[in-house]
């Protein structure tokens, strides 16, 4: 399809803007909803960059989709601003693993494509992603190692990570997730979740998702069947089988 120089250079200069901000406001998302042509090449450049347009109120985001985006938050960046001097890829991981434990918290796991709760407190995060640890270490090692490289996650280092914050080393009977170092680094994921403006604090240690976050999940995340693959992963031990997702 051909378009117009004007609709070329009109689209490049949104395009300009949400790769040097991010997000643009209401003057260029309202071009991106009203011109079919200006949308369609919008959508083109982000897909060279492995990155998705969402327009969320009277905001149009950036978003990668993949980790191979040049818009992807480098790791680097990630150990340095919200974790520990120490803090190595198994951080990232575990990050990685608590946010989607978290979605998973508010959409019911992955079977509802409307949030099901309207804020998560901190202690309630972690001790959900405690218990999801906890049903990871029922498959064998084999099985895990299998499941690593079918969705590039690294689920032993995961949950010897999580493990290794276990710092109080509690009896088996008190151990609920709810160590110093584990709140610690959940807090450090929520600071890099309000940063980006997926989650909003509300107070007492509680946490609600943005209308930006909501529609990410919405139309992006619950759709592809490779993240909804890792939510099957995640929850079956406790759900039985694959038959979580039907």
């Amino acid at each position: 399809m051909r378009y117009s120089e004007e609709k070329v250079i009109l689209a490049f200069q949104v395009y300009r803007d949400l790769a040097r901000d991010g997000v643009v406001g209401s003057e260029w998302s309202t071009v991106y909803k009203a011109d079919d042509d200006v949308r369609d090449l919008l959508d083109l450049f982000a897909k060279e960059v492995s990155c998705v347009n969402v327009a969320v109120g009277n905001e149009l985001f950036l978003i990668p989709e993949t980790r191979l985006s040049p818009f992807h938050v480098n790791n680097e960046y990630l150990k340095r601003h919200y974790f520990t001097s120490r803090a190595v890829n198994a951080d990232i991981y575990l990050m990685y693993f608590s946010t989607l434990i978290l979605f998973g918290v508010f959409y019911d796991s992955y079977q509802s494509r409307e949030a099901t709760r309207d804020f998560v407190g901190l202690e309630d995060w972690v001790r959900e992603v405690h218990d999801q640890i906890q049903s990871l270490k029922e498959h064998d090692e084999e099985t895990l190692r299998k499941e690593e490289k079918a969705f590039s996650y690294n689920w032993i280092q995961i949950i010897e990570k999580w493990d290794a914050m276990d710092d109080l080393r509690e009896s088996a009977k008190r151990q609920t997730g709810n160590t110093i170092s584990r709140m610690s680094f959940i807090d450090g994921v929520k600071r890099f979740l309000v940063d980006q403006q997926l989650v909003l604090e509300i107070g007492n240690m509680e946490i609600t998702l943005t209308e930006k976050a909501k529609t990410i999940i919405q139309k992006y995340f619950m759709d592809l069947e490779y993240n909804k693959g890792i939510f099957e992963f995640i929850y079956q031990t406790e759900q039985g089988d694959t038959d979580a997702g039907n």
